[in-house]
């Protein structure tokens, strides 16, 4: 059984969505709140690519999934939730006032959350009752695949709300990765940043199209990080004397003007137009949908391969399976009782 029953979704985007589709499949019950016209469109389709690589993904027996009710209000939505996830735009005003809201309505043990992926939980609970429920859950598109789930407290959130998260987290087959120290963006966000203001340079500056791009990190270095990281890579880029001569050879070139780290292009319409139409050029001839497919097929094979050296991602999703089977069997066991 899940260590919680019922859930909340307070935003149905596409991070909302997604994470229906993670608490779901783990048998738990969501309800959802999003006065967005097509909110339930949008979040039946993120649940039309779940639960389609959902079958391709677990090689174990899958729990039978929780039940999607899209509520009328907040108060209806939040009233019986263990844990509750605001996914709404990221304005830190529109944010303390959902959760002022949620506070009138929800259980008072609950755990409240953030998807936010980089205001700091201590500017977000400033303004809360009970701050010492509430903390950062940051996720990754698609949520339902990628198991990495960055915890960030603020200085009110309480040890024992860290420690439930984590529970939680663990249990829905997730890498709950705690944050030491808050900071903005958190941590895989401010490396994600690096290398977006770099391709923007490099576009800008007609050194490479947006699909040079992407096929220097698909075809190069993202598969080495994949499935290692930065620092195990770049260990074994040291030889046998390992980092520390690693370091020694390499270090010096950071202080060579090769990057524009600190210097950010003007996002002109010119240079807008350059990237859409590079971008149209490269993936136009799909649609999103078709992408998102082919997103989670390549994602889906490389957790398996992963799966079968039991590594990284893919050692989450052994433990996940393991987890999956041990549930079937309590459930068959107490079914012949």
């Amino acid at each position: 059984m899940s260590v919680i029953r019922n859930a909340a979704i307070i935003g149905g985007g596409v991070i909302g969505a997604g994470w229906v589709a993670r608490l779901i499949e783990n048998g738990i019950s969501v309800h959802i709140y999003d006065p967005a016209e097509k909110a339930r469109q949008n979040v039946e389709a993120v649940l039309e690519n779940s639960r389609y690589a959902y079958k391709k993904l677990v090689g174990a027996p899958r729990m039978a999934e929780g039940n999607v009710i899209f509520a009328s209000s907040l108060g209806d939505a939040v009233k019986n939730a263990e844990l509750i996830v605001e996914s709404v735009p990221e304005q830190l005003s529109i944010k303390q006032s959902v959760y002022s809201e949620i506070e009138k309505f929800a259980p008072g043990d609950s755990i409240l959350t953030s998807s936010t992926s980089g205001i700091m939980p201590t500017e977000l609970q400033a303004k809360m009752d009970n701050p010492e429920r509430f903390l950062v859950a940051h996720p990754f598109n698609p949520v339902y695949l990628l198991p990495l789930v960055e915890l960030v407290g603020g200085q009110k959130t309480s040890r024992d709300t860290i420690d439930h998260a984590l529970e939680i987290y663990r249990d829905l087959g997730m890498h709950p990765l705690l944050v030491r120290k808050e900071i903005e963006a958190f941590i895989a966000d401010r490396l994600l940043e690096a290398v977006w203001r770099e391709s923007l340079w490099l576009v800008k500056d007609g050194i490479a199209t947006t699909q040079e791009i992407d096929d220097a990190v698909r075809f190069g270095f993202g598969l080495r990080y994949a499935q290692m990281g930065i620092f195990d890579t770049y260990r074994i880029a040291g030889g046998e004397a390992g980092m520390r001569h690693f370091l020694a050879q390499f270090g010096p070139c950071l202080k060579w003007p090769w990057t524009k780290l600190t210097d950010v292009p003007d996002l002109t319409e010119e240079l807008i137009d350059l990237i859409a139409t590079q971008s149209d050029a490269q993936s136009g001839h799909m649609t999103i949908r078709e992408m998102e497919r082919i997103r989670d097929d390549n994602l889906i094979a490389i957790l398996q391969g992963l799966k079968t050296n039991n590594w990284g991602a893919g050692k989450t999703l052994s433990d996940y399976e393991h987890q999956l089977g041990e549930t079937a069997m309590r459930a068959a066991n107490d079914a012949e009782i």
